[in-house]
């Protein structure tokens, strides 16, 4: 089902949702420069959506939302968007964060604390930008392309987004996927893509204070993000556990996702 809310400012928020409305809340935040549609196998996972029920947003700028002209680099936005699709999915919800998804959900601890969380999983993600900050180290592959990806002309983004969507991956992917991760990339507007770097924020004290249980999942041979954020986030975050897929790129969910969605389904169970 595809609906929406209304986040920071008016912005309509686009969402995917599946699974029973009476079932415990698993909130989806994708990364940049990508939308809900990345959580496709988790969407369709009988093992999920019989036991839970399943939200993935669009972040602003993204997929089906709005392209505001502004709030990408606003904490508050951030974390008022996230606050509204909380409110939609329902009380205790457990949010599964990806790549910078794990920033937009820093954002929302820092401004409204943990109090609507059951517990969180930071899939490849950042928890702060900016250089020298150890909780948003990347890889050499997001380094290689990261200026053309943002450019405004074809000629120059296009090749770079499609080897960025090609070898995010830890091992060879299908055709048809690596398409989707490109097309989602296009969909967003060169300005947004730009936007969400003009930051430069901490968040030790963020995850110094987060109280829920908390898995890290990571890639060992993640080239987006470097692992070492990871380990920065396992240290940081008061009894937080991490989960290494060896061989894995940045997006075990989709790459590894028959065990990925084991690995989700065990520690919502848990929680």
């Amino acid at each position: 089902m595809r609906t929406e809310v209304v986040g920071y400012g008016g912005v309509r928020l686009g969402l995917r949702v599946e699974g029973a409305e009476n079932s415990g809340p698993i909130v989806f935040v994708h990364g940049w420069a990508q939308s809900s549609g990345c959580w496709a196998a988790q969407l369709a996972d009988p093992g999920l959506t019989e036991r839970f029920r399943l939200v993935a947003m669009d972040l602003r700028g993204h997929g089906a939302s709005d392209v505001p002209a502004e709030g990408y680099d606003d904490p508050v936005a951030w974390a008022d968007d996230l606050a509204a699709v909380l409110d939609f999915a329902g009380p205790d919800a457990i949010v599964v964060a990806w790549s910078y998804g794990g920033l937009v959900l820093a954002d929302h601890i820092r401004v409204h604390g943990t109090a609507r969380l059951r517990g969180i999983v930071l899939v490849g993600a950042i928890t702060e930008i900016g250089r020298d900050r150890a909780g948003g180290r990347v890889g050499p592959l997001m380094r290689e392309h990261m200026r053309a990806m943002l450019s405004d002309d074809p000629d120059i983004a296009v090749p770079a987004l499609t080897a960025f969507s090609r070898d995010m991956a830890g091992g060879p992917v299908p055709g048809t996927q690596v398409q989707a991760l490109l097309g989602a990339s296009l969909s967003v507007p060169p300005a947004v893509r730009a936007a969400l770097f003009r930051r430069d924020i901490g968040s030790e004290e963020v995850l110094a204070a987060v109280d829920k249980p908390t898995l890290v999942v990571h890639g060992s041979h993640d080239r987006v993000i470097d692992p070492a954020a990871a380990e920065h986030t396992i240290g940081k975050i008061p009894g937080a556990t991490g989960r290494w897929f060896l061989d894995g790129g940045h997006a075990p969910f989709a790459e590894s996702a028959e065990e990925f969605d084991a690995v989700l389904r065990q520690f919502a169970e848990e929680c």
